[in-house]
């Protein structure tokens, strides 16, 4: 088999019921699972990442978890090179590689390659450093990116820092917004691989988001966080996903915990629109509508055969 064209992908937004579904799929259509997911691939960061327990990971071989501390970076050319190798690894044990997740920016470059834009400017970098470590820095710098690109002052998280930094890094080395460098590679082709995405009703989704939450919590979540905080701690990349800085926020006791859950609650709900209106986007993309109490087995079967047809 083919890695290219044997390849097949599971998507959802957050919280809508992909991992129990990606292992039922995977033991039918004999798939091993690939992970589609910037966050699960940091050791240590399960709880909040919703990562598949070890039982699930016996159950059905899983690639691209757990492959670098929070303390390191991790881009995309990374993960592309990382994807690349697990997938040839899953095809020529003559498995299907199924691709499962939500990160948007890792199927857009798994599809379409990494767009053009230009590369890292170190001085500038330094000099964007030191701004935001200044008292009111992060506030400024953000007001100067709304400024030169609205569009992406929009969709950055309040932490996201890394995204600040990039894009004001591109705009004062050239002049021009990340959004217009990005802009030819954002028009969405079709995704040329089968694909099937699950979509259930916002307000199922939204009480599964806070159901989730509270497990979360309750099975310590905050304690994960602050292992993380007080070992090696977390790089700007990692501290940026939805829980993790929210919690950090409660442990510097500048917000209760109850206020870092609310805002846990926020950020996750704007993501998953984000992430609907991504989904949208892609022409051949079959949506599997879920309702509230749903045959997992039978939703893995239609997936299978939408996915697997010969198989």
């Amino acid at each position: 088999m083919n890695a290219m064209t044997g390849r097949c992908v599971l998507l959802g937004p957050t919280a809508s019921g992909k991992t129990a579904i990606a292992l039922l799929l995977a033991r039918q259509v004999d798939a091993e699972i690939l992970s589609l997911d910037s966050m699960q691939v940091y050791r240590g960061m399960d709880l909040g990442t919703a990562k598949p327990s070890p039982q699930e990971r016996e159950e059905v071989p899983h690639h691209l978890l757990d492959m670098v501390a929070p303390s390191e970076q991790f881009s995309v050319a990374q993960w592309l090179d990382a994807a690349a190798k697990a997938e040839s690894s899953v095809a020529a044990r003559d498995k299907i590689p199924l691709f499962v997740g939500g990160t948007a920016l890792y199927l857009k470059a798994m599809v379409s390659g990494l767009h053009s834009v230009p590369a890292p400017h170190p001085s500038l970098r330094e000099i964007l450093e030191s701004e935001l470590a200044e008292n009111g820095g992060r506030e400024r710098l953000r007001l100067e990116l709304k400024g030169a690109d609205p569009e992406l002052c929009e969709q950055l998280h309040p932490h996201d820092d890394r995204r600040l930094l990039r894009g004001l890094e591109v705009w004062r080395s050239t002049g021009k917004p990340l959004t217009l460098w990005r802009q030819d590679w954002k028009a969405t082709p079709s995704l040329g691989i089968p694909a099937v995405a699950l979509s259930r009703p916002r307000e199922i989704l939204h009480a599964r988001i806070e159901a989730r939450l509270d497990a979360m919590l309750e099975g310590g979540f905050v304690e994960e966080v602050a292992g993380i905080a007080f070992g090696a701690g977390f790089s700007v990349t990692a501290r940026r996903a939805i829980g993790y800085a929210e919690i950090l926020e409660h442990l510097d006791g500048t917000c209760s915990l109850e206020e870092a859950r609310e805002k846990i609650l926020i950020s996750t709900r704007t993501l998953v629109r984000r992430q609907e209106t991504w989904l949208r986007s892609f022409p051949d993309l079959i949506r599997l509508e879920v309702g509230g109490e749903e045959d997992v087995m039978s939703l893995a079967s239609e997936a299978a055969a939408i996915l697997c047809p010969d198989n």
